[in-house]
């Protein structure tokens, strides 16, 4: 709520630096980071103490997982709640971009959280029924797509060609909520090994915060051949929380991890990065930058048609970070190797923005 208090103060003196969302976003992702890093200790320790055996690890699973035995899940309470908390701080509450985002965010984690709870109550790797999830998640996303589209037009921009657009009309709903929750899911599917999803949502945060900037400012956008999308800017900020939240979570969480963020933070970072691609109208761009988490979704789709087919697997193990580690690698050369991975297609991705 600092934006409002510079404003109503006139943005004198040093509140005129809170006029400026590249300040805002650079001062949101440092207190989501400090706060994350400090409340992360006690969230920790009250997780172990209220859960005990932890999250149950799967027996079907890669036996070096056993030894994992023990760690409390539910860690994304301590990323939603340094995320919401400085965006709460340093946004401009009257952008209906970011509260769709938060909505999404915190809807997902309520989700999370339920089907965590039940895996930890019962002792139990299958927690809430898939169908009831993806109903709920629908809802949800249904909600924030009804929000975004309401500020944007309903066509999908191609990537790589200036100006080529294909007109969803209605249908645009649709797609945007099948988006986010998506992508939702599949950051859930990527969240198996130590820091394996954590780093690459927020490289991803990372290239979207650019691209949020660039999409809300007419100078930008029409030099570079995207669309514009007025207010849009404000959503870097949102960015660079998940940024700064997702880095304290990594401290905690880098092999071996002490806390696992489970569905409550994997579900809603998905989510989130969903919600912002659909905002800022770069919703192909988003399958290259987070193409870590549309190949290991991708996997699990394969492997599962082609064994019902023909009985035989694919790959040695799904999602696809399993089967290298069934091949032998390491578990942290895996999550290195995934992390350059994600390096390199959110550089692609930031390419197709002068590549028209």
């Amino acid at each position: 709520m600092l934006y409002l208090l510079a404003e109503w103060l006139g943005f004198e003196g040093l509140f005129n630096l809170v006029r400026y969302q590249t300040f805002r976003a650079g001062a949101t992702l440092l207190t989501a980071l400090a706060l994350g890093l400090l409340i992360g200790p006690k969230f920790i320790n009250m997780l172990r103490v209220r859960q005990g055996k932890g999250q149950p690890i799967r027996e079907d699973g890669p036996q070096t997982h056993l030894a994992k035995v023990g760690t409390p899940t539910m860690g994304g309470l301590m990323i939603l709640t340094s995320l919401i908390a400085s965006m709460l701080l340093w946004m401009d509450p009257r952008n209906p971009f970011v509260w769709a985002c938060i909505a999404v965010t915190a809807g997902f984690g309520v989700i999370g959280f339920l089907d965590d709870f039940d895996k930890v109550a019962r002792r139990s790797h299958k927690g809430v029924s898939g169908k009831v999830r993806l109903l709920l998640e629908f809802m949800v996303a249904g909600v924030a797509a009804w929000i975004i589209v309401d500020q944007v037009s309903t066509n999908l921009y191609v990537p790589f060609f200036s100006g080529r657009i294909v007109p969803l009309g209605p249908l645009y709903y649709v797609f945007a909520a099948t988006v986010i929750v998506g992508f939702g899911n599949a950051v859930n599917l990527t969240d198996g090994l130590d820091g394996l999803a954590t780093m690459p949502v927020v490289i991803a945060a990372g290239a979207f915060m650019l691209i949020c900037y660039l999409v809300g400012r007419v100078d930008y956008s029409d030099y570079l051949g995207i669309p514009h999308v007025p207010g849009a800017g404000e959503l870097a900020i949102f960015c660079a929380g998940i940024m700064g939240a997702g880095l304290a979570f990594l401290w905690f969480n880098a092999p071996p991890a002490a806390v696992f963020m489970g569905d409550t933070g994997s579900l809603a970072l998905g989510g989130a990065l969903g919600a912002v691609a659909v905002a800022a109208h770069h919703e192909i761009v988003l399958l290259i930058i987070g193409g870590v988490f549309v190949m290991e979704t991708a996997s699990v789709i394969i492997q599962v048609f082609w064994f019902k087919r023909t009985g035989r697997r694919i790959f040695r193990m799904a999602p696809i970070h399993h089967h290298f580690e069934q091949l032998g690698w390491k578990e942290s050369t895996v999550v290195i190797r995934f992390w350059i991975i994600a390096i390199v297609l959110a550089v692609l991705g930031l390419a197709t923005l002068k590549v028209r």
